[in-house]
Parts: C-alpha cells; structure tokens; sequence
C-alpha cells in the first residue's frame, strides 16, 4: 500500500476534526478524497503529509510510519496545499531550482528543465511566478510537487478558481502524472472525480461515510429511478401498485418511476407490462450523478 490510514482521530481542543478514520490507497491508484467545507479532508492530507501531528491513530506510506519528525516519508511525498504558496518574487526557474536543491535533486538543471517540459511551463519559465496566470501558478505548484520525483502525490483542491480551459489542462496534467505515481487527490468537483479517479473516499464530520468506485456509489444509492414508455393507457395509479415502487411521475412521453430502496425495478415493470398486456416502447435506468450521492451521503447527518 502506498498509504494506510488506521483509526486516525485528530482534536483541536476538545473538538473532534476527524474521527477514527481507516483507510487504504493502493499504489498507482488515483483516488479522490471528498467532503464538504469543514469536514476534515485537509486536516487528514496534512497528517500524511507530515505537516500536523494526528491525536491519536497511525499512518503509513510506503510502509514507513508518519510523522512531523521524519523526513524519510517526505522524500516520498509530494504535495500541492490548497492555498499553494509560492514565492511570488522568484522567477520559475529560480524557484524549482530552490526546491531542488531542498530535496538534495541531482542533475538539479536537467531535472528543473524536465519538470517545466512536463506541466508546460516553457514559454513562461522566465517569468516572476507573481506574474503568471492562476493556471501557470498551479503548474508550478504542481511541478514542485513532483521534482523529487515522490512515488506518492497529495493535492488539496489543484483546480480551485481555475477557468474551463485551465481545469482541462491540469485535470489532463493530474491523469497523466498518475500513470507512473499513486494520487490522492481533494476537489469539490464532482466531473472531476469522474474523469480523474479510480476511487472515492467520502468523509462528513470527520468520519468516512463511502469508500469505493464512483460507480459503484452511483449504482449503490438508496433509490433508484427508472424511465419508462408504453405504447398505449397506462395509469399512474397502475403503476404505484408495482412493488417496491414509492413514487410515480409524468415525464415526457412517458413515466419516472423511484423504488423505495435500492432494488432495480425493471424486471418487476417487465412483468407488469406482460401482465397488463402493454408494450414496453422504453425502459431504462436512471443514474444518479456523484453529485447527487454526495449530497445524500454528507447532508442531514
């Protein structure tokens, strides 16, 4: 594993910003760590990291044990804070050469001129970092990161305030890094985590409320949904007497139709359109988006 999280609590105070939270991230996986504002996602990359001490709990990477005392799991670490901070008066090329030299990078002028290569940064390498784009500034945040080539990288929020074209360029940037390294990656954007991630890990309130595919989630939500068209009159009230079926709704040409839990309902209008001697025109099941599920996972809780 490239991280392991075990039973991880972290107080401030008396208040509990995370509560025994496990889990797992495996090498080469990209995995998304979702959460609502104040749910404890930075706290906890902050404790991989190294960067705050945890309460209570043990966290590992690469099998080595974290802590803000050892500079062994740094070296493996690489890591894009929320806020990304930069020193604005240094040039590009000024700066990833500093933050070489920290990680002790050999070849430190090749390596520098690989890393602005990678994230495209070469027609903005002689510039101030105070006078590049929020997209460029995220490059270079990136590029940062990666320098010392860390076999695992954790970015808090990477695309934040960017513009459509720039969230395509880093979310291409992020996808391709994450060929040849583990990613644990923090968004609010739930199309991010779709076209990025191979996992999802959902925390609300410091606890974990979902581990798993983001299809999986979506297949696995409390309700599901089903639009279906007949040829012919078929009433609502026909319809609510199918089993497991809670609400019935016109929509379009034909019906929505929601379960009162997770059961698929198409085999069971199948069989009552058999019954009933109605043809079937359309029969499918709707997906709830990430967005949806997330929302029904960190709200009212």
């Amino acid at each position: 594993m490239s991280i392991e999280v075990k039973n991880l609590f972290k107080y401030y105070g008396d208040q509990a910003a995370v509560k025994d939270i496990s889990f797992n991230v495996k090498d080469g996986e990209i995995v998304g760590f979702l959460g609502p504002n104040g749910a404890g996602k930075s706290t906890t990359m902050k404790i991989i990291t190294g960067y705050i001490s945890s309460s209570q709990g043990e966290v590992k990477v690469c099998g080595l044990p974290v802590s803000m005392e050892n500079l062994e799991t740094r070296k493996l670490i690489g890591y894009l804070p929320e806020n990304n901070p930069l020193y604005l008066d240094m040039y590009v090329k000024e700066y990833l050469t500093f933050v070489g030299k920290i990680y002790k990078v050999k070849n430190i002028k090749e390596r520098v001129a690989e890393m602005i290569k990678a994230v495209g940064l070469e027609v903005e390498q002689n510039k101030k970092i105070g006078a590049l784009s929020k997209g460029y500034r995220q490059r270079v945040g990136l590029a940062q990161a990666i320098i010392h080539d860390p076999q695992v990288l954790i970015l808090d929020e990477p695309t934040s305030g960017l513009d459509p074209n720039q969230l395509v360029e880093i979310r291409n940037l992020i996808k391709e890094i994450g060929k040849e390294k583990t990613v644990m990656l923090s968004t609010h954007i739930m199309q991010e985590v779709e076209a990025i991630c191979d996992r999802v890990v959902i925390i609300n309130r410091g606890e974990i409320v979902a581990d798993d595919k983001a299809s999986q989630l979506q297949n696995a939500a409390d309700r599901q949904t089903v639009y279906v068209e007949f040829e012919g009159k078929i009433s609502k009230s026909q319809l609510r007497k199918i089993d497991h079926v809670s609400k019935v709704e016109k929509f379009e040409d034909g019906w929505l139709i929601e379960s009162k839990d997770s059961v698929d309902l198409r085999k069971s209008i199948a069989q009552f359109a058999q019954a009933n001697d109605a043809l079937v025109l359309t029969l499918k099941k709707e997906e709830k988006s990430l967005e949806e599920v997330f929302k029904s996972l960190t709200s009212g809780k």
